[in-house]
């Protein structure tokens, strides 16, 4: 009889997978709709994010993260790990038949949510959250729910539209979610994917804010990245009572600038929100990663980092085999998140094309298409013009030129190059401008 009970010990040992003890959690955090100068980490006076300032003051923080304009552009790229130019298709599509990182997690035998802002299936095309490697999934913008997303949202949970009580908030729902995810998975490793619902229009109060029935956009969206702050908070608090910690790795990012009707202050300029244009306020984005004993605490990082390089980053981190992806872009960061030098990138690149099957071309979202690349200073786009990003950030004046300047001309040919190293065109370049 002990023999065979030791024998059931055994084979039950045997039996547990061998991630379980060796593989990291990883939370992917994606905001809709906020730069980098509406964090307190970032500098800024005017919001208060002190569980993101804690998480960067704990982990790294990056200075030079840039996104595409736009949210589907910006997800797709995140999630195949390749620039636009090899596989958007259009907005709200997800090129079918791309991999994704969760599906890499997932092969790897970790467990997968996504709860959030979906966006990548229409009628148009796209995937169910199944096909992106989600064992389960709670979204908004998703096929068989409504447009409300805030206060009495509608939202889709494994194939069937919620029925909530009255007065609830999309952004809570979302992370009860993910909370319950974390609970259910404890003993194993997990791969949450958060695109948050917040802070994108329209700007309503949050539960917390002070004026119940505030029309102020400014002081709404205020109280929503401070909303967006709690989230990230009541996703820490639930992993630390579960002792699950010290084994998670937390990345945190935006998909693009802030909304263009809102101004906000940092270091004593006034920086109006860019989401939809290539200037720098349009593609630059908050970059936090934290992981407790892993990543190096307070370490800052001014290195060039692109959303094609997330995605190999969360791979290695993680610790799993790399990723071949076809013509993928991307490069891991993670060693500089642990104090390493790394590989850095002397420029990087951006293609940007929103919404190719448009009738008309006449706005920041629906226009021709644009390739640019740029340094840590300098941007070239493919007609030639190029701009000082510090000294003229919404790119005013074009730099002429100049055979003589010896430093122009050097950069003019580096990032030449760099656009000259990708397609000429899209996927969806049909009605390129002649």
């Amino acid at each position: 009889m002990l023999t065979r009970l030791l024998s059931l010990v055994v084979f039950s040992m045997t039996a547990l997978p061998l991630w379980a003890a060796d593989k990291p959690n990883v939370i992917m955090i994606l905001c809709d709709d906020v730069g980098f100068e509406c964090f307190s980490a970032y500098g800024s006076h005017e919001y208060a994010t002190p569980r993101l300032d804690a998480l960067a003051a704990g982990g790294v923080r990056f200075e030079n993260c840039h996104s595409t304009p736009l949210c589907t552009p910006s997800r797709v790229n995140l999630m195949t790990g390749k620039s636009n130019v090899y596989n958007y298709n259009d907005f709200g599509v997800y090129p079918k038949g791309e991999p994704t990182f969760a599906n890499h997690f997932k092969q790897h035998g970790y467990a997968t949510a996504v709860a959030g802002k979906w966006q990548l299936l229409t009628k148009k095309g796209g995937i169910t959250p199944q096909d992106a490697g989600f064992d389960s999934y709670c979204l908004w913008n998703f096929p068989g729910g409504g447009s409300k997303r805030y206060w009495n949202p509608s939202l889709v949970q494994n194939g069937k539209l919620l029925d909530l009580p009255a007065e609830s908030y999309g952004p809570d729902i979302t992370t009860n979610f993910l909370i319950d995810f974390i609970k259910r998975n404890q003993d194993g490793p997990f791969l949450a994917y958060f695109p948050m619902i917040l802070p994108h229009n329209p700007f309503p109060v949050t539960p917390d804010s002070k004026v119940p029935k505030s029309t102020d956009s400014k002081s709404n969206f205020i109280d929503m990245v401070q909303y967006i702050d709690k989230n990230v908070g009541r996703l820490e608090d639930t992993l630390k009572e579960l002792g699950l910690r010290e084994n998670t790795l937390i990345i945190f990012t935006g998909d693009n600038g802030t909304n263009s009707v809102l101004t906000s202050e940092l270091n004593g300029q006034q920086i109006r929100g860019g989401k939809g244009y290539t200037h720098d306020y349009g593609t630059h984005v908050p970059l936090i990663v934290n992981w407790p004993g892993k990543a190096s605490g307070g370490q800052v990082v001014d290195d060039l980092v692109c959303f094609s390089d997330l995605f190999p980053t969360m791979v290695q981190a993680a610790g799993l085999p790399a990723k071949t992806i076809e013509d993928g872009d991307g490069w891991s960061f993670w060693p500089q998140c642990i104090g390493q030098r790394g590989k850095q990138r002397e420029a990087i690149y951006c293609y940007y094309f929103p919404r190719p099957s448009a009738k008309k071309y006449n706005d920041k979202y629906s226009h021709y298409e644009v390739r640019f690349a740029r340094d840590k200073r300098y941007k070239l786009y493919d007609n030639g013009q190029l701009y000082d990003t510090v000294n003229d950030v919404l790119e005013k004046q074009p730099i002429g030129s100049d055979p003589a300047n010896a430093t122009i001309h050097s950069v003019r040919q580096k990032l030449q190059a760099v656009i000259d190293s990708y397609p000429a065109a899209g996927q969806n370049a049909n009605r390129r401008k002649p």
